[in-house]
């Protein structure tokens, strides 16, 4: 099966997670730190000292008992994490029926979304996909692309993500700004954020950007070089 790659908006969205095992607890962590609006977690056993991080959070309910159906009622997204077969089954037929998104780890035959591996710098996401056929393969390419892309590219995307409002804010036409952004990415400007070259970064942004952003390169550079 060829899946349709998305990235899900979670602000605000109920998201339910049944089971919190080692797995289950990193797939609530990713919910966490993706902005999920809400989570409630399901599971029989009770929380050890490893869910208090998780289980203090406003955000997080924690239900230590069986999964029931009502669970699902106004629930956007669901990963379950059981080693129940029937369990596994019941929540993704009723997700099914319901239209919502479900994950059944390492079960792809009964899921309607799989959760990809992933190479995160900061704001920069890379999802790495095999449609579920080869996890292993998956691992392999991430851990190759975490050779390929370092902080330097969270510093970079941080850095357009501030000049990107102030362009905007210049009023200019479209065909303008998108070449500043261009000529931005594609300089040595990412070469001078990893070498962390205050001064090459500072003649980069003042040959690429129009005079009135000149005084604003300080602000823009903070916290990156």
């Amino acid at each position: 099966m060829r899946y349709y790659p998305i990235f899900v908006n979670l602000e605000k969205k109920a998201c339910l997670v049944v089971g919190a095992g080692e797995v289950g607890r990193r797939k609530i962590q990713s919910l966490i730190d993706s902005g999920a609006g809400h989570v409630t977690i399901i599971e029989t056993q009770p929380a050890g000292p490893e869910m208090d991080s998780i289980s203090d959070l406003d955000n997080v309910d924690f239900k230590c008992r069986k999964f029931k159906d009502n669970d699902l009622d106004s629930k956007f997204l669901v990963i379950a994490c059981t080693s129940s077969e029937e369990v596994n089954w019941r929540i993704s037929n009723l997700c099914a029926e319901r239209g919502i998104l479900c994950n059944i780890v390492d079960q792809p035959e009964k899921c309607s979304f799989i959760v990809p591996a992933t190479v995160k710098r900061g704001d920069l996401t890379v999802a790495i996909s095999t449609a579920g056929q080869s996890p292993a393969m998956a691992k392999r390419i991430r851990k190759e692309l975490q050779e390929s892309f370092g902080d330097e590219y969270a510093g970079l995307l941080t850095l357009m993500g501030r000049i990107r409002p102030l362009m905007l804010g210049l009023g200019l036409n479209t065909k303008d700004n998108t070449a500043v952004f261009r000529t931005l990415v594609n300089s040595e400007l990412l070469t001078a954020i990893k070498d962390q070259k205050l001064d090459a970064a500072t003649e980069i942004l003042e040959d690429s950007l129009p005079d009135p952003l000149h005084a604003n390169i300080t602000e823009l550079l903070d916290g990156i070089i």
